[in-house]
């Protein structure tokens, strides 16, 4: 089968097009034929070595995977052969494989996906999906103004709609261009700001009337004092950038002063195995129905996976990049 392989930390370029040995579901398994792989931001860090984990190499990335059971191992009753499914792999102890046509599971961490949510979609409430959901339960929007960066991402994207329905106060969406923001208000923000301006954390306490209550932070880096000027006393920050984060000391002991905190998100601490599939079917049952409204993908052929990454590092993509093997 073809399968995606990187050997050596050198951005996009690194990525190469390989043959590699079709996998056999063995006992308790499920042999998943590959519809849709995600892209994440955080593999484009990885191949230049800038995430907070390095990977041994080599290595064939790829967390999260949509497709149909086209094979069983022993012991396996459900999914049934034919079954259409996402397969969360960074939440089972899968941290990659998942650029290739074929990929062998745990018939346990296969989530059936509901008629009308297509491949493309599915993968794009995996990591997304869950990210956006676990940020509002940290951070509870409902009854506050919150501020939601790059929310025409994917998360982003996800960040608003949940955060307008938990019933936050106000919503204001912050992006890179007039199209992004116009995007960001019909899916549920309030107002928009755009983040290139010098002067858009001065926006948005104009807007509302001295800084929000929380600060969706998923940008990292200079981006995040910037935020900070936006955020009211006694606001919090919720950050999920890791390995991005450039908050000096001098920053920390302003936000002390006026009572503001950090939080800090990381997705994978705060799965329960318990729960992840009923989080899943929820995710993926709006998102089939339309109350959830997910971005047109932007899919890409297998081999062309060193293109679709210079898509995402280009940050100019508003839906979810996704290789079609």
């Amino acid at each position: 089968m073809k399968a995606i392989l990187f050997s050596r930390f050198d951005g996009p370029d690194a990525l190469e097009v390989v043959d590699v040995q079709k996998p056999l579901p063995g006992r308790g398994e499920v042999l998943v034929r590959v519809r849709a792989s995600g892209i994440n931001f955080f593999e484009t860090l990885m191949l230049r070595n800038r995430y907070a984990v390095t990977p041994d190499l080599p290595i064939i990335p790829g967390v999260e995977i949509a497709g149909e059971i086209e094979a069983v191992g022993d012991d396996v009753r459900t999914p049934e052969v034919g079954t259409r499914v996402a397969v969360p792999m960074f939440a089972v102890g899968r941290g990659a494989g998942g650029y290739a046509e074929y990929v062998a599971v745990e018939a346990s961490s296969a989530v059936p996906l509901p008629d009308g949510l297509s491949f493309e979609d599915a993968v794009a409430l995996l990591v997304q999906g869950l990210t956006a959901l676990h940020l509002i339960r940290r951070s509870n929007p409902t009854g506050k103004t919150v501020l939601v960066n790059a929310a025409a991402g994917g998360v982003g994207s996800l960040v608003v709609q949940l955060a307008a329905g938990a019933g936050a106060t106000r919503v204001i969406a912050a992006a890179s261009s007039a199209e992004k923001l116009e995007l960001a208000r019909s899916l549920g923000a309030h107002v928009g700001v755009d983040y290139t301006h010098p002067d858009w954390a001065d926006q948005v306490r104009e807007i509302n009337g001295g800084g929000v209550d929380i600060v969706y932070e998923m940008i990292g880096g200079a981006h995040t004092k910037a935020s900070l000027a936006a955020l009211a006393p006694r606001g919090e920050l919720a950050f999920g950038a890791l390995g991005r984060f450039d908050l000096a000391p001098a920053d920390l002991e302003a936000m002390f002063s006026a009572n503001q905190s950090i939080k800090g998100f990381a997705l994978l601490p705060l799965l329960n195995a318990n729960s992840l599939k009923a989080d899943l079917a929820g995710l993926f049952r709006r998102g089939a129905d339309g109350t959830l409204k997910l971005l047109p993908a932007s899919p890409f052929p297998l081999e062309r996976a060193s293109e679709a990454h210079r898509a995402m590092e280009s940050r100019r993509s508003t839906g979810k990049l996704v290789l079609i093997p």
